[in-house]
């Protein structure tokens, strides 16, 4: 069941780009938007940055409340769906097709966030690498939050070798094993749908709470809360979700 190291550059295309747009239901986007509005401090004008961004379900409707958006995901198709719901509501973005490693901005944002459980796609020196792009990325005071639903304290609690279920018109499969070596979550997804099928790998690093708020630290960020939901329930053993937020340190001054 091993993913490639690089499964994240083909996984989001055709059947699992339909999953993921249709699966998550609208109230749980609203719930995330309220989530980033407080805890990133976002006001009309707020320059902020969405990476991945998938669809832009997030991005939109952040844009729609007046925020300067960025969107950025490795995914053609995602980014495709997110330019086009952009256009049906009538609102803009800028969306970018990049690695989330390569981010070739300077002090220019004032907030960013990763949602969707899309922390811990790559390997240990990747992850430094995101955190420290997204560090470059942002002002001074600048604010990061991440979704991460694969801590060790969220997915041992809850860990099964197979889920099965049908949701959003599709058949879903997911076969799950932990390897102990490399500290990552193995994924055989199966979506299917109208007689389709298509199945894929995919991998993710587990983290401890602690082990994210260092990564955190060594990036330039000073971790202001933790949460196990968007409603802010306190983050414990068994927690789905971990919603965690850190604000940009200024660079130490020259002795």
């Amino acid at each position: 069941m091993n993913a490639p190291s690089n499964w994240f550059e083909s996984f989001f295309s055709g059947l699992a780009v339909d999953f993921w747009k249709a699966v998550i239901p609208g109230e749980a986007t609203s719930e995330d938007v309220e989530f980033l509005w407080k805890h990133l401090g976002l006001s009309a004008g707020s320059r902020v940055l969405d990476v991945p961004c998938g669809a832009g379900r997030l991005t939109i409707p952040l844009a729609a409340r007046g925020c300067a958006m960025t969107g950025v995901d490795i995914s053609k198709e995602f980014l495709e769906a997110a330019r086009g719901a952009a256009s049906e509501r009538g609102f803009s973005a800028e969306w970018r097709q990049a690695d989330m490693r390569v981010l070739d901005w300077k002090a220019e944002f004032d907030a960013a966030f990763c949602f969707g459980n899309s922390f811990g796609y790559l390997d240990d020196a990747g992850n430094v690498a995101f955190l420290a792009a997204v560090a470059r990325a942002l002002q001074p005071g600048g604010r990061f939050a991440i979704d991460y639903g694969q801590t060790a304290e969220s997915i041992f609690p809850r860990l099964e070798a197979r889920q099965e279920a049908d949701m959003a018109g599709f058949h879903f499969v997911e076969d799950t094993r932990y390897d102990p070596l490399s500290a990552r979550i193995e994924n055989r997804f199966t979506f299917s749908r109208d007689g389709k099928s298509e199945t894929k790998l995919a991998s993710q690093r587990v983290y401890t709470l602690k082990e994210v708020v260092r990564l955190l630290a060594d990036a330039g960020f000073e971790t202001t809360g933790f949460f196990g939901s968007p409603s802010e329930d306190p983050f414990v053993l068994g927690s789905q979700r971990l919603l965690i937020v850190g604000k940009k340190q200024p660079a130490p001054a020259a002795a």
